[in-house]
C-alpha cells in the first residue's frame, strides 16, 4: 500500500446544526490523564459506499449529531488559571473525502500500521483540534471511514455513541430513540482536599513511564480467537468473563514471550468502565472519560505457573474491588498527580503490559444506510506493550463471538511468533490451532 493511492477530494469544516452557547468545558482528572495519548484513530470498512455517496447529506447527519455532542466540534484550550479544557466554540470537525484505487480484498483493515494510518485517517496538524474524519472512497465500490478523536475528550464508549448517533442522524431519523449525551463532567471532580484510600493502591493502576529505544523497535500481530475458543478458554478459567480469561492468556504468553526472569513481578493493567461498575456516579451516556486505571501484579513464577484459572481469577478479582471509593480514590489520584502534557511515545517496560478492551461495545453499530461496518479497528498501534481487545466482526455475522487480538510489543520477543515457536504459543496455537488437534501448548506446557 503507498498514500499515493489515496486523492483528497475535498476537505472542509462540519459545525454544529445548532450553535451552542460559546462556553468553555472543565476536563476531569481522569480527562486530563489521557491528555497525553493525542487522537485515537480507528478505521471502519464498509461494504457498500451508497450511503456516502450523498455527501451533503452525511455532513448534515454530523451537524445534526454535533449540535447534542457539541464539544468534538469544540478546540483544547486553557482556562484562567492554567487548566485544560474543552472551548466549545462551535468551530467544527475536520471532515475529509477523498478517492482510493486500491480495492477492499487489497486491504487488511484489521492489522493496525502506519500505512494504514496515513491513508485512511486525516492528519491533524493542530492538537487543538478534537475530531476529523476521512471518508475514502474504493475502487471496488466500498468505503473506509477514518476517525480521529482526541482521549482528552472522549473514551471508547463516548465516541462509539456519537458513531451511532451520527449513523441514525445520516440515515434520516429525527433522533427519536438516541439517547442524548450528559456532559456534566463536575460529577467525576475530585473531593477537597482530595484523599486517596490506601486500599486503592494495590489496585489503582501507577504512572508508568515510557522509554524510547531505537534499538529495541515495536512491533504489531493480530491473533483472532473463534467463538468456540473462547467459550473453551473461559470454561477452562472457571467461567470467567471473556475479557479475563483471554487477558489471562495473553498476560501469561507475553511474559513467555519476553522470557522475562523468575523472580521479576509482572503487572497487567486495564480501564475499567465506571459506567458498567459504578452506575451512582455516572450514568451510561455520560460524556467524557470515565475510565479508571486497575491493574493487578505478582511474581513472574506465579503467572507462569498457576492454573490458567488463578490468572484470570487475579484479573477478575481486582475487577471485584472497584466500588464508588475506589473510583473517588482514583479520581482524587490523577487530581493530585496532575497532567503530564507531554506526548506519549516509546514502549512500556517489559515486566508491563495494558490491555484495552472494547469487546460488547457497539463498535459495529454505526449504520449509515447501507448497512453495518465489516471491519472495525484500530488504524494504528506503535506503543509496545499495548494490547487491544475487539470483537471481530457484528454480532450478527456467522462466527460472531470471535475476539481480535492486536498486540504491540517489541518485535525482537515477536518475530517468531509462530505455532512452532517456544513462546506465544498459546495465542498462535488459538488462532491456528494444528489439523487434527493437539494439545494446547498454553495448558500444557504454560
Amino acid at each position: 500500500m503507498e498514500s499515493t493511492k489515496v486523492q483528497v477530494m475535498e476537505s472542509s469544516f462540519v459545525a454544529p446544526s445548532e450553535a451552542a452557547q460559546a462556553t468553555g468545558l472543565w476536563l476531569s482528572p481522569l480527562d486530563l490523564a489521557l491528555a497525553n495519548r493525542g487522537h485515537t484513530p480507528v478505521v471502519y470498512l464498509y461494504r457498500s459506499g451508497a450511503a456516502f455517496s450523498d455527501v451533503a447529506r452525511v455532513k448534515e447527519g454530523m451537524a445534526k449529531a454535533l449540535a447534542a455532542f457539541y464539544p468534538l466540534a469544540g478546540r483544547l484550550g486553557v482556562n484562567g488559571d492554567g487548566r485544560a479544557q474543552i472551548s466549545c466554540n462551535g468551530e467544527g470537525v475536520l471532515f475529509v473525502v477523498a478517492r482510493c484505487d486500491l480495492k477492499s480484498d487489497d486491504l487488511d483493515l484489521t492489522k493496525p500500521s502506519p500505512e494504514l494510518r496515513r491513508m485512511f485517517v486525516p492528519r491533524v496538524e493542530a492538537l487543538s483540534l478534537i475530531l476529523a474524519v476521512q471518508v475514502t472512497f474504493l475502487k471496488c465500490g466500498g468505503v473506509v471511514l477514518g476517525v480521529a478523536s482526541h482521549h482528552a475528550v472522549a473514551d471508547g464508549p463516548s465516541m462509539f455513541h456519537f458513531m451511532v448517533t451520527w449513523s441514525a442522524f445520516t440515515r434520516g431519523g429525527d433522533g427519536t430513540g438516541v439517547e442524548l449525551p450528559c456532559h456534566d463532567r463536575t460529577l467525576l471532580r475530585a473531593r477537597s482536599p482530595p484523599v486517596v484510600h490506601p486500599g486503592a493502591l494495590s489496585v489503582l493502576c501507577p504512572r508508568v513511564t515510557f522509554s524510547e529505544t531505537p534499538e529495541r523497535p515495536a512491533a504489531t500481530k493480530v491473533f483472532t480467537i473463534s467463538r468456540d475458543q473462547v467459550v473453551a478458554l473461559r470454561r477452562l478459567c472457571g467461567g470467567a468473563s471473556a475479557f479475563s480469561s483471554v487477558s489471562a492468556l495473553v498476560w501469561r504468553c507475553t511474559i513467555v514471550a519476553r522470557r522475562l526472569p523468575p523472580n521479576a513481578e509482572a503487572r497487567l493493567s486495564f480501564p475499567a468502565n465506571v459506567r458498567r461498575r459504578v452506575t451512582s456516579l455516572v450514568p451510561d451516556c455520560y460524556f467524557g472519560n470515565a475510565l479508571v486505571w486497575l491493574g493487578t501484579a505478582a511474581p513472574v513464577r506465579d503467572i507462569t505457573s498457576e492454573a490458567l484459572a488463578s490468572v484470570a481469577g487475579r484479573i477478575s478479582g481486582a475487577i471485584a474491588r472497584m466500588d464508588a471509593e475506589l473510583v473517588r480514590s482514583a479520581i482524587d489520584y490523577f487530581e493530585l498527580a496532575g497532567m503530564d502534557s507531554r506526548p506519549l511515545r516509546g514502549s512500556m517496560p517489559e515486566t508491563e503490559i495494558r490491555i484495552t478492551s472494547w469487546l460488547g461495545m457497539p463498535a459495529y453499530a454505526a449504520d449509515f444506510g447501507s448497512g453495518n461496518p465489516l471491519v472495525m479497528s484500530r488504524a494504528e498501534s506503535v506503543r509496545g506493550g499495548f494490547v487491544y481487545l475487539i470483537d471481530d466482526g457484528p454480532k450478527d455475522q456467522r462466527g460472531a463471538g470471535a475476539v481480535r487480538v492486536v498486540m504491540c510489543m517489541e518485535a525482537a520477543n515477536m518475530k517468531d511468533a509462530r505455532p512452532a515457536a517456544p513462546f506465544l504459543r498459546g495465542l498462535c496455537w488459538l488462532s491456528s490451532p494444528p489439523v487434527g488437534g493437539g494439545p494446547n501448548p498454553s495448558i500444557s506446557h504454560y
